[in-house]
């Protein structure tokens, strides 16, 4: 680590000196990584800093290097810059998320100096779940939309989640389903003109939640494609994330009905004005085009993907039947 990013964790955090600096993970396509720094003399042991830096060449483990592709990416980290600013303090314990400490721009740069989740009682990490962590996540997605329902994405993405259909051009067009590459734009327009608007996480995937050890407590890390839209984005996502097709098919009641109890009370809670009954009935209504949606961006992005399965195709082809009855 280079003096400018000890002199800026150092004012940060009040430390003394950093000790043992351990890579927690490079960012995707080479644009910088995400470190956690032991500290000497600071209130808390250590700390996380993100550093975006572009990288020499442009490099894709999938090929999609395009300058489009390039200026996504970095919108994105002025949206997650943005996010730590102006919107990260409103989540409290129950969508729980890092603690930012500074934010500095560095020419092209950003450095994001954020609280170690591990040392707050987050250590865990899991890529596989039991139905407890499940829950676990869907109360915290819940929280999460009640807290920023019909609120403005402000200087975030006016419709979040990195598959969004506008920002995705490239995928559409080598799509081979001619009749799902057809109906993408109303299944967006859809989605996007819903009623009750939130903010979705954008990237609501097991590897981005932090447990604490006996799993009923939850943190969410990287807002990079936080922004507006339908709270059932990030819940379809988040159950494609961590559970096979079988299970997926088999428990979608049971998922929607523990997540839409949550919301109700989170709702109920933070904006008692809203009709909890309406909200549910409209989202419940687009989960499975919020599910085709993700599958679009698959089949254009990855079309050998383990997650293009025998039940996502099944609720795509009841989405298109459904779009041209309405026409």
């Amino acid at each position: 680590m280079n003096q400018q990013l000890t002199d800026i964790l150092i004012q940060a955090t009040g430390a003394t000196g950093i000790g043992k600096i351990e890579t927690i993970q490079n960012l995707w396509s080479g644009y910088g990584q995400i470190i956690r720094v032991e500290l000497h003399g600071a209130p808390y042991p250590s700390a996380v800093v993100k550093h975006v830096k572009l990288p020499d060449s442009t490099r894709h483990p999938r090929g999609w290097n395009t300058n489009f592709s390039h200026q996504r990416k970095l919108k994105s980290y002025k949206v997650e810059t943005a996010w730590y600013e102006f919107w990260n303090k409103a989540c409290d314990n129950n969508c729980r998320t890092p603690h930012i400490l500074a934010l500095r721009h560095l020419g092209e740069e950003v450095v994001m100096v954020m609280e170690d989740l591990n040392a707050s009682g987050f250590s865990k990490r899991m890529t596989s779940v039991s139905w407890t962590e499940i829950q676990t996540c869907l109360r915290w997605l819940a929280y999460f939309h009640a807290t920023f329902l019909q609120q403005s994405p402000d200087k975030l993405w006016e419709v979040g989640t990195y598959w969004h259909l506008d920002t995705r051009p490239d995928e559409l067009k080598i799509m081979d389903d001619q009749q799902l590459k057809a109906a993408a734009p109303a299944i967006d327009r859809l989605l996007n003109s819903c009623q009750y608007r939130t903010f979705v996480h954008g990237d609501a995937k097991l590897a981005n939640f932090c447990f604490s050890e006996d799993g009923k407590q939850v943190a969410a890390v990287d807002f990079q494609y936080v922004g507006g839209g339908c709270g059932m984005k990030d819940v379809a996502y988040f159950i494609g994330s961590c559970l096979y097709e079988d299970d997926c098919e088999a428990m979608e009641k049971q998922i929607l009905d523990f997540y839409f109890d949550a919301l109700k009370t989170a709702v109920t809670n933070k904006q008692p004005n809203i009709d909890c009954e309406q909200l549910e009935q409209e989202w419940r209504e687009l989960y499975p085009l919020a599910w085709t949606d993700f599958h679009r961006f698959l089949k254009g992005w990855s079309p050998d993907h383990w997650k293009i399965n025998s039940y996502s195709e099944r609720l795509a082809r009841e989405v298109i039947a459904q779009l041209y009855n309405k026409d």
